[in-house]
């Protein structure tokens, strides 16, 4: 039987929630998504429209855009560590990222693949920013990484989100069935989406937010084993670490930082 990862994975809350995971509990959750595939394999396989997405939001009790580290995947949210007084890159990979398992998953498969340096460091970068915000993701976590990265890295990331939507067959870039899901099988990207696409497929540096794109595919294995330590140096390289730490900088993104590391504050 054939898994679209992407969907299994989304239907357990996300690539952090399966990391939580014992294989235990990761083995019944695989054979219970293979049931209920076999169950649906009886009817034809349908997505749902805009319309029928619009019409869940007042079902719910958040928003589907709404950051990781501010809603639960499964049960109930969980008191966090405190950070250290002068917190790195490193520490909120640690503490307060979500998406640690699929980025590395994804920076993992551009180093084997032989990415250039720049490329793998925004991979293992390019989702992290989804802890805070999932809409406009790409956006968001270019302005966060903005004033620490190389230009082309954060053009990378801030591209990524817009080319996720535009097949390219030339790099074996699929539209993936998992947006048809998310978005709906009528979905159309809307105007700065478009607007964004058409700018960069003509830009110099079109192929680095592409090749966040073709690895970010493949980055979604619940029984992968990943590790930070062949980042270690790269991050050193590529970062460039504030000395009063991150969120105390006095930066002009300071602020996204601090609502990581204290996201339990009410005001």
């Amino acid at each position: 039987m054939e898994i679209d990862r992407r969907l299994f994975i989304a239907s357990l809350g996300g690539a952090a929630a399966v990391a939580a995971m014992d294989p235990e509990t990761r083995a019944e959750s695989l054979e219970d998504y293979m049931s209920s595939m076999l169950d649906q394999a009886r009817q034809p396989q349908n997505f749902p429209t805009v319309s029928e997405l619009d019409a869940q939001i007042e079902t719910r009790a958040y928003r589907r855009g709404a950051g990781s580290i501010f809603i639960a995947g499964m049960g109930h949210v969980r008191k966090l560590p405190p950070m250290p007084p002068q917190p790195t890159l490193l520490d909120f990979f640690n503490l307060r990222f979500s998406t640690v398992n699929h980025v590395l998953q994804s920076a993992t498969d551009a180093m084997k693949k032989g990415q250039p340096e720049e490329i793998v460091f925004a991979c293992l970068i390019h989702d992290v920013v989804q802890t805070l915000m999932k809409t406009d993701h790409g956006w968001w976590g270019a302005q966060m990484f903005e004033p620490y990265v190389s230009p082309k890295v954060a053009f990378a990331l801030r591209y990524h989100q817009a080319l996720r939507f535009y097949p390219d067959h030339t790099v074996g870039y699929e539209y993936p069935d998992l947006y048809k899901r998310m978005f709906g099988e009528d979905y159309k990207p809307p105007v700065h989406i478009e607007a964004a696409y058409k700018v960069v497929k003509n830009h110099k540096w079109y192929m680095e937010p592409r090749l966040v794109t073709v690895h970010d595919l493949y980055a979604f294995d619940p029984n992968a084993k990943v590790s930070m330590d062949p980042f270690i140096d790269i991050v050193g390289r590529q970062f460039k670490e504030p000395k009063e730490g991150l969120g105390n900088d006095n930066s002009a993104v300071a602020h996204m930082w601090r609502s990581m590391a204290i996201p339990d504050t009410p005001l």
